[in-house]
């Protein structure tokens, strides 16, 4: 049996990480912010357990890990293939009471409040679990045509939403599906007393299938579970459902299910901004166990160009980041025609690549038809023939090399976006000590705090006007621009983002019961199992404790002293 690692003054905690098409593979979400972390706390342990999304992310393969990381267990999303278990009558029987459960939660409203719901989901989830471990996997249960019967009783139950009656059989097979893909973590070998089981926390790096393990190692083994979403993905699900009207209203339901769950059991949750703090606490957070946690970004590569008070061009204007349509680079199109006729001399830089797929290149072409629309060529005044006021380029090229020299490129940053979760080009120009004018939208005024100008969204004029009234006034650049970067290495850095998590590792764990009694050879417990002090140099610090004897310090917690003696 593994003892947890533990230690309050050593700080030395084991967290099992647990994340989603991200870290340690070199490609996907939070993968650059799962590796600071880990290298930042190099006095923990941490054992990473990652779900894949893609043949060929697993193809990819690793980043270099630091030496912190003792175990990698990796399973993929993606796969299809049956486990090959096959279930007898009483199983089977188990499989169908506990499923059924599951979606007459997701389908049913409640008639005593969302709580009893909850029970039922949360019940039926767990019994999910110590099936699989009792009897094996779920793949081949979860994809048979008992569980397409079974969620087609629930969807024509009294009390289903129209939605949920309406389904098809096409319908219930891709809900179908998808609950299998999610509910893929129940069929794991990962919570053993020798692995998940055995460490002091679980830190999911995402909300949904990232944290199910998390939920596992908490039911079985009371492993406190720690949950960061730096965006909500509960918002992801509702924004990016696609397919019929049933099938998009049965995975909302049961996203919300399983995210209310997962909200109700963690132990604290830590949400990249108050935007995504704000959903957490509509889908029943409590609020008293939500520590807001911003991102951490390297500052250092914009440090030059931070600590220098020269712009290239003072009537430029530049727009970074992913060319797409909730970026919305038609309203920033438009508002700079009505600024190029406030400022003649004014020019747009557009530096970014499009999204991925068609539809980005799309959207591209689009932006640069309508760019040669607005402003063709000049026959005479400020520029040349054939020379647009605006420009399109890519990180790389020979006038932007890199990105600090992007955001140098001009004297305001613009963001024009319609859709924003956490605004991370706002935060580089900021470490820039750049001006800006950006949107409302998402976490952009939480971002700024004052430090820049904010108009509405999809208002060219309101954008235009606070564009130009930044290009007239130098001297309120300059004073924007240092309040943004004081801003920014306050609350944005690396270094912010670690020392939080260090702080909120210590918590949890100092507040979660011990799970396994350690003894010392006097059968006397052990709490942690290497003692803080033997960390801290000194005349008091007694090595025996760790091979099962007692120091001399330990007689003042656990002995009374004689009159007149002491316990130094």
């Amino acid at each position: 049996m593994v003892a947890p690692k533990r230690e309050i003054g050593g700080a030395r905690v084991r967290i099992g990480l647990l994340t989603e098409g991200g870290y340690p593979y070199v490609s996907g979400d939070a993968r650059l912010w799962c590796d600071r972390l880990v290298r930042g706390l190099g006095q923990h342990e941490f054992d990473i357990y990652a779900l894949s999304r893609s043949e060929q992310q697993e193809s990819e393969g690793w980043i270099p890990l630091p030496p912190q990381v003792g175990r990698v267990r990796t399973a993929p999303l993606w796969t299809a293939e049956d486990d090959g278990v096959v279930y007898g009558r009483r199983a089977r029987r188990r499989f169908t009471e506990a499923y059924g459960e599951l979606v007459t939660a997701i389908c049913a409203a409640s008639k005593g409040g969302p709580g009893v719901e909850a029970d039922r989901f949360g019940g039926a989830l767990y019994e999910l679990a110590e099936l699989a471990r009792d009897e094996g996997g779920l793949v081949g249960a979860l994809r048979s045509e008992a569980a397409v019967r079974v969620l087609e009783r629930a969807c024509r139950a009294p009390g289903a939403p129209r939605a949920a009656r309406e389904a098809r059989v096409s319908e219930l097979l891709s809900v179908t599906a998808h609950l299998e893909r999610t509910l893929r973590p129940l069929s794991l070998d990962w919570y053993g007393d020798d692995q998940l089981g055995s460490v002091d926390l679980c830190h999911a790096s995402a909300g949904g299938s990232a944290a199910l393990p998390g939920l596992l190692a908490r039911h079985f083994s009371g492993v406190p579970l720690l949950v960061t979403e730096y965006g909500v993905q509960l918002r992801a699900h509702y924004l990016a459902a696609s397919g019929d009207t049933p099938v998009r209203a049965l995975i909302a339901a049961f996203q919300r299910r399983l995210t209310s769950e997962v909200y109700r059991q963690a132990a604290c949750l830590t949400p990249g901004n108050i935007h995504a703090r704000r959903w957490q606490e509509r889908c029943g957070a409590d609020r008293a166990r939500i520590r807001t946690v911003y991102p951490g970004m390297d500052a250092s590569r914009f440090a030059d160009v931070g600590e220098s008070a020269e712009c290239a061009d003072p009537y430029t204007l530049v727009w970074i980041g992913r060319i797409e349509p909730a970026k919305d680079l038609v309203s920033l199109l438009h508002a700079f025609a009505e600024i190029r006729r406030g400022e003649p001399k004014a020019r747009l830089r557009i530096v970014g690549v499009p999204a991925d797929g068609p539809e980005g290149a799309a959207y591209l072409g689009h932006c640069r038809a309508l760019a040669a629309q607005l402003f063709p060529d000049e026959a005479e005044g400020v520029h040349a023939v054939g020379d647009n006021p605006v420009s399109f380029e890519e990180i790389g090229g020979p006038e932007v090399p890199d990105l600090a020299e992007a955001y140098a490129a001009g004297a305001v940053v613009v963001l024009s976006s319609v859709v924003e979760g956490f605004p991370i080009s706002l935060v580089e120009a900021m470490f820039c000590g750049s001006a800006t004018v950006s949107t409302d939208v998402g976490a952009v005024v939480e971002v700024i705090g004052g430090t820049g100008l904010v108009v509405p969204p999809r208002n060219p004029r309101a954008l235009a006007e606070a564009c130009v009234a930044l290009l007239r006034d130098p001297e309120r650049r300059a004073l924007l621009g240092a309040a943004a970067r004081a801003r920014a290495l306050e609350l944005f850095t690396v270094e912010q983002n670690v020392a939080a998590f260090r702080g909120i590792y210590l918590e949890i764990v100092s507040q979660s019961p011990v799970r396994r009694a350690v003894v010392d050879s006097m059968g006397d417990p052990l709490p942690f199992g290497v003692p803080a002090e033997a960390h801290v140099p000194g005349r008091w610090t007694d090595t025996r404790l760790a091979s099962g004897g007692r120091p001399r310090w330990a007689a003042s917690f656990a002995e009374p002293v004689p009159v007149g003696e002491t316990a130094g």
